[in-house]
């Protein structure tokens, strides 16, 4: 049995096809873990959810930022952008046990640590997987939980209202204070958008551009000196 992490697929069904071909990818034995972004952006959106979802527990994926925004336009709380070429999933005929499907994944995984029997400095680490990141103070019990909250909130009846106030900036840092939708969206957001942090901690979403072209005041979350993570490979 082999396990594989893969990164954002974003809608290109040919070109994972050709990964899963030069892999000799074996659903029978073998385990892929996607780090999200299943759509948008590529070609085939449509054609990417079905071979996934397809694959049945040979596949599991977190959930990012685009695939959020589409579960969102299905539940008319967005509208999908012409540039992620994702309409087709919306019209399709099987729309519905496509899009249940994906509202349905989680926002972090632990994964086999077979992943990094490769990797002797990190042999023995948990191997964590979400789209984005954890932040700096949280460790692994604080971000399974605020996962789970959210996951909660995805699968349960009140689903739209958490969609109808998902996005947002603000907050822009973890209190344990909050509550609520406000709760949910900086889990969100930590968990599918985060890149930057400034030096209180704080979450930048502007500069999107390389690491080495970050304004002064912001640092990659995953540079930051982070104990909460010790025995964790992100």
């Amino acid at each position: 049995m082999a396990h594989y992490a893969i990164g954002d697929v974003q809608g290109c069904r040919a070109a994972l096809e050709d990964l899963l071909e030069r892999i000799a990818f074996d659903p029978a034995a073998d385990r892929l873990f996607f780090a999200g972004d299943l759509v948008a952006r590529g070609p085939d959106s449509l054609g990417t959810l079905r071979l996934i979802r397809g694959l049945g527990e040979a596949a599991e994926s977190v959930l990012g930022n685009h695939d959020l925004h589409l579960i969102a336009a299905r539940h008319g709380h967005a509208r999908v952008k012409g540039k992620d070429g994702t309409e087709p999933v919306l019209l399709a005929d099987d729309r519905d046990a496509l899009m249940d499907w994906l509202q349905q994944r989680p926002l972090l995984l632990t994964l086999p640590r077979g992943l990094m029997q490769d990797d002797p400095a990190h042999r023995d680490d948990l191997p964590v997987l979400t789209h984005a990141g954890l932040p700096p103070q949280w460790d692994l019990d604080t971000a399974t939980a605020c996962a789970r909250e959210v996951e909660s909130a995805l699968r349960g009846p009140e689903a739209g209202r958490f969609l109808a106030d998902m996005y947002g900036n603000e907050p822009a840092g973890w209190s344990d204070d909050l509550g609520g939708t406000t709760r949910l969206r900086v889990i969100t957001n930590y968990l599918t958008r985060m890149r930057l942090l400034h030096d209180d901690g704080a979450m930048d979403f502007l500069h999107k551009e390389e690491l080495d072209t970050a304004p002064p005041g912001l640092t990659a979350w995953f540079q930051l000196p982070a104990p909460a993570h010790a025995g964790l490979r992100l």
